[in-house]
């Protein structure tokens, strides 16, 4: 992957293809206004719904296909999660980052599977996982693969229902990962909160995108949607569409501050260690 700064963006879970290239259109287009680097994201099953009457998504074979579409008629690099071992060799065939969900981050032959692949993958952090305890699971992908080994924070556990974010993680994990991702929506989600389904705060996102920026993240996560409350999952945490492009903007003018200053937690990790 290039060394610019890098947004990982798209609805939750895909809804249907129409849609799914529309969004994807609409992303490339804001994205290379501000020379970021793009990843669609979608998951063909959300197999960790709340409920077992939530929408899943259109399954392992038409969710590839649609994912190879986004690839080839918008032409942008693509993302996905898997959940089982059986699942990464497709999945392999079309995406160019494997996702490791966050519930599954420990799961040794899941991660092991994902790096012989060859491709490049991004472990999310459990929320039940502390910054420190993630570099056991890049060691577990780094054994089997010469490519790249992302992790994304998305907040961990507070109590019931909620989660807070520690920006100490994204420094601490850049130690021992190729990148850092900040997941700004999940990290508002306020998982179960919604009976039978999670709740979640996006107003709150671009606070959080500012500070992690701040801080010297790599890159972004969103879920993107362009009407949020209709969202077949995760609503409530995503990132309505005409919200992005501002929310670029101050992207790109702290990232443009940071730079002048020569202050990122990267350079600052390098001068600790030295």
């Amino acid at each position: 992957m290039k060394n610019r700064f890098l947004i990982i963006a798209g609805p939750c879970v895909l809804e249907d293809l129409e849609l799914t290239l529309y969004i994807a259109k609409e992303l490339k287009e804001l994205l290379t206004k501000y020379d970021f680097e793009f990843v669609f994201k979608a998951s063909f099953d959300k197999a960790n719904r709340t409920s077992i009457f939530s929408y899943r998504g259109p399954g392992l074979e038409k969710g590839l296909a649609w994912l190879y579409e986004v690839k080839t008629q918008i032409g942008v690099p693509v993302t996905t999660d898997v959940h089982e071992t059986w699942q990464v060799k497709p999945v392999a065939e079309v995406v160019d980052v494997i996702q490791i969900p966050a519930f599954l981050c420990r799961q040794t032959d899941l991660l092991v599977e994902a790096a012989k692949t060859g491709k490049v993958v991004n472990i999310k952090k459990g929320q039940f996982v502390s910054p420190w305890d993630m570099k056991y699971a890049v060691e577990k992908a780094k054994q089997f693969t010469s490519q790249e080994v992302w992790t994304t924070e998305r907040g961990y556990t507070f109590g019931y229902r909620n989660l807070v974010v520690d920006f100490r993680g994204i420094p601490i994990m850049q130690r021992f990962s190729d990148k850092v991702i900040f997941d700004a929506t999940h990290s508002v989600q306020l998982p179960g909160g919604g009976e039978g389904k999670s709740g979640g705060e996006r107003e709150f996102i671009p606070y959080l995108v500012r500070a992690s920026v701040a801080v010297g993240v790599d890159g972004i996560f969103m879920e993107v949607h362009p009407e949020p409350e209709k969202a077949l999952c995760d609503g409530a945490n995503s990132l309505p569409l005409r919200w992005l492009d501002p929310l670029l903007y101050q992207i790109k003018d702290l990232r443009e501050v940071l730079e002048k200053h020569g202050l990122s937690s990267r350079n600052s990790t390098k001068s600790e260690e030295n």
